[in-house]
């Protein structure tokens, strides 16, 4: 319509006679609500949790009392220009059968045990031990050091059940360190099992692999680590997090200390967002 009235001098009531356009058309406002509040409010969590979908967003929404639904969530998200890139998936490949293993039904009748690897910024290596609770997803115990051996892991359970008690089995790998003699000893003076994968099958502790997906994208991938106590610090802090503010999808949207006590989450709106150390 510009070019038109541009181009031939004309008015606006003349060009849109020629165009057959009614003017209410070019001169219609929109009175939708901006939605700036809850846009602001979207922009400034995915800041901080930057590897949050649009569905936990909604989540923690929800809790801060946005009367809002996940449709309006999706909208704004993607006009934000703040979706994720998919990874492309990977070719699928036949596998063997194998026996299932029984699901936990109770808290800390299973626990999952790995280890994971990352570097301070002069290079030297850190090794971070995860220890999973796989009824409630709740990590028990992310401890941070520049080596482990079979004492130290064991070191760390006992301090681990003195809190909590301890589970009657746990899933591990086959690594020196939940091999060694001392660990071993350990497990069979404190009645427990350890529950070995096979080699070169991670899937046969699949809890323990997605929770270190997880700890590597949102806490490991986004921090710069000086020194060992600042690797501490951050751990810590993303571990408290994870069991009290996160949301799990299997769970039912809840955090594994709101699955583990049977009770709702009570919105604090004063509570700051985990900030990134």
């Amino acid at each position: 319509m510009g070019w038109a009235r541009e181009g031939f001098q004309l008015s606006e009531r003349r060009a849109c006679r020629a165009l057959g356009v009614e003017r209410s058309l070019l001169q219609y406002r929109s009175v939708r609500p901006t939605q700036e509040p809850l846009r602001a409010r979207i922009r400034e969590i995915a800041s901080v949790r930057v590897s949050y979908g649009y569905r936990r967003v909604h989540v923690l929404l929800r809790r801060d009392g946005w009367q809002v639904n996940r449709k309006r969530v999706y909208r704004l998200y993607r006009e934000e220009g703040l979706c994720l890139k998919r990874r492309r998936p990977k070719r699928r490949r036949a596998v063997v059968p194998r026996q299932a293993r029984v699901a936990a039904t109770a808290v800390n009748e299973r626990w999952a045990m790995d280890f994971m690897s990352d570097a301070l910024a002069g290079g030297q290596k850190l090794r971070v031990l995860t220890v999973l609770d796989t009824f409630t997803r709740e990590c028990v115990a992310l401890e941070v050091g520049l080596r482990f051996r079979g004492g130290d892991v064991a070191q760390v359970l006992t301090g681990v059940g003195v809190e909590r008690g301890l589970p009657s089995v746990i899933n591990v790998d086959n690594g020196t360190e939940f091999t060694s003699r001392a660990l071993d000893h350990w497990a069979w003076s404190q009645r427990v099992e350890f529950d070995f994968s096979r080699r070169g099958k991670p899937v046969d502790n699949a809890f323990i692999e997605a929770f270190n997906s997880l700890v590597r994208r949102e806490c490991l991938s986004q921090h710069y680590f000086s020194t060992l106590a600042e690797a501490r610090h951050v751990l810590d802090a993303w571990r408290v997090e994870y069991n009290n503010h996160r949301p799990h999808g299997s769970l039912g949207d809840r955090t594994p200390t709101e699955f583990r006590s049977g009770g709702h989450f009570v919105p604090d709106r004063n509570r700051l967002l985990f900030l990134r150390a």
